[in-house]
């Protein structure tokens, strides 16, 4: 093992999991770039003498023999997706970009165990922890297997595209090992589907009187975080509070929005975002004080859940602007107060799963368009077409357009499935302890791909315990990667037996 973080695996093991996910770490891999990280798998593939294919979404299958004596044992898929989440911080020193694999890790000690960590930007543990388990078991002499295939999905973080257009004829195996998850003590056997809507708001621009005041308002440095994982954790969305101070400043005075702007990601809860207004100038300490008070009072509510948010207001000197009227500013204020942002509907079925979700992800001005995306998740079909209707209706009142982008199916429940009652047994074996079985409300890849091959898949998902997945400071856990990749070789041996 090579480079300038080479260091940080020393004396960590399985050596060979670490090994390959150093590797991943210094590729870049966006979502929808993921030609050089496809293109070192293949190579390493092809090093073994492991045959490969690509479909016409490039969705990689690399077919790894079976073990001396299993070659009659059925064909287990293990799945993944090779693209990662690029998020940097805000302000970072030189040198450092997840997007093109210029990560610089740490390992940490934190209260449940030792971590290795991305500084200032996303590790992409999700989901290059699972490709690495996947290359490890395939080249490991003490595994023992039937033939597998290894599919290693593309752009899954932005709409899940490989899974959605999987060519079923990569596929033989109808048993799936999905490592896409983010808690070792739980088997996952369903997800929530997803829809994704946009919102498209277009008002005249006027200019702004002379005289008029400017201001730069901008919030930062919340703790974000993944729309599905973590919408349960009550964590301040970005727009949300920028919405909240802006009504709170324009309660007695009017004021004009020329931009207003944040997120980065469809499935992050925003942690970050701005606005540029305009104050007339009887009005200007009357909106300094109130939206300083209101910051104060949201600051206190969220002390604990925001305990590192930064606000601050920075006037403009901006000659020639223009922005909408106070009246449309006052809507759009309004549309973003109104969107909901986190739990809609706590599941009928299932404890503590959260059923149906909106996440207030992106907002971004284009002259005299302001454009809001939004990212719905349940597991009950009928519940999501409701929220998104209820969101479209909010548009219409505040004057703009809502519309459905895409939408993907969720993962039924089957608690009676084989492959859940043989893993539950190796698990228990294993660890002297049972698993806990749960749905998940992000959405994963298995009920997509699932939905794509022609006869029945029998699918489990697990994984290693990562913290902070699509957030700069995204962690995996080193003790929780080992417990993961030893089940992992459990099960592919009891289930080629």
């Amino acid at each position: 093992m090579q480079g300038e973080n080479a260091a940080i695996f020393a004396g960590i093991e399985p050596k060979g999991v670490w090994n390959h996910f150093h590797t991943i770490t210094t590729i870049g891999r966006p979502s929808g770039k993921e030609e050089a990280i496809s293109a070192e798998l293949q190579a390493w593939a092809k090093k073994l003498g492991f045959t490969c294919s690509l479909d016409t979404t490039k969705n990689l299958c690399v077919r790894v023999p079976a073990s001396p004596g299993r070659e009659s044992a059925p064909v287990v898929v293990l799945q993944g997706h090779i693209d990662m989440v690029v998020s940097n911080a805000k302000s970072i020193p030189p040198g450092y970009d997840a997007a093109t694999g210029k990560l610089h890790l740490i390992r940490k000690q934190y209260d449940d165990g030792e971590y290795i960590e991305a500084d200032y930007t996303t590790l992409g543990a999700d989901n290059g922890i699972a490709i690495a388990m996947m290359c490890a078991v395939a080249e490991d002499k003490s595994a023992q297997h039937g033939p597998l295939e290894l599919l290693m999905t593309v752009d899954e973080e932005t709409g899940l595209t490989g899974a959605l257009n999987v060519d079923p004829a990569l596929l033989k195996g109808r048993i799936m090992l999905n490592l896409d998850s983010e808690d070792d003590h739980i088997l996952y056997v369903g997800c929530a589907g997803g829809t994704d809507l946009r919102i498209r708001w277009t008002h005249e621009r006027t200019p702004v009187p002379a005289g008029w005041a400017g201001f730069k308002v901008e919030l930062d440095k919340l703790r974000g975080g993944h729309s599905g994982a973590e919408i349960d954790k009550n964590r301040l969305n970005a727009h949300k509070a920028l919405a909240r101070l802006l009504d709170a400043a324009s309660e007695k005075a009017p004021i004009r929005i020329a931009e207003i702007n944040g997120g980065d990601r469809h499935n992050a809860i925003a942690r970050f975002a701005s606005a540029e207004v305009w104050v007339a100038p009887e009005a200007k300490g009357d909106f300094e004080k109130r939206i300083n008070d209101a910051h104060a009072t949201l600051a206190e509510q969220y002390r604990k859940l925001e305990p590192s948010i930064v606000f601050t207001l920075t006037p403009l000197t901006i000659s020639g602007a223009t922005a909408f009227s106070a009246e449309d500013s006052r809507r759009l204020i309004g549309l973003l107060q109104a969107i909901p942002s986190g739990i809609v509907f706590m599941s009928q079925d299932l404890p503590n799963l959260v059923e149906t979700s909106n996440n207030l992800a992106i907002v971004t001005t284009k002259g005299n368009d302001v454009e809001i995306q939004c990212s719905l998740r349940s597991s009950v079909d009928a519940a999501m077409v409701d929220l998104a209707n209820s969101i479209k209706a909010m548009a219409r009142l505040a004057g703009g357009v809502g519309e459905v982008l895409g939408s993907y199916p969720g993962w039924e429940v089957n608690l009676d499935s084989d492959l859940l009652k043989k893993a539950k047994g190796v698990y228990a074996k294993v660890f002297g302890a049972d698993p806990e079985v749960a749905a998940i409300h992000a959405g994963l890849e298995c009920g997509v791909i699932a939905a794509r091959v022609p006869e029945p898949m029998d699918v489990i998902s697990f994984g290693p315990n990562i913290k902070g997945a699509h957030a700069p400071g995204e962690r995996v856990s080193i003790p929780s990667v080992a417990k993961s990749y030893g089940f992992l070789k459990a099960l592919l041996d009891d289930l080629s037996k």
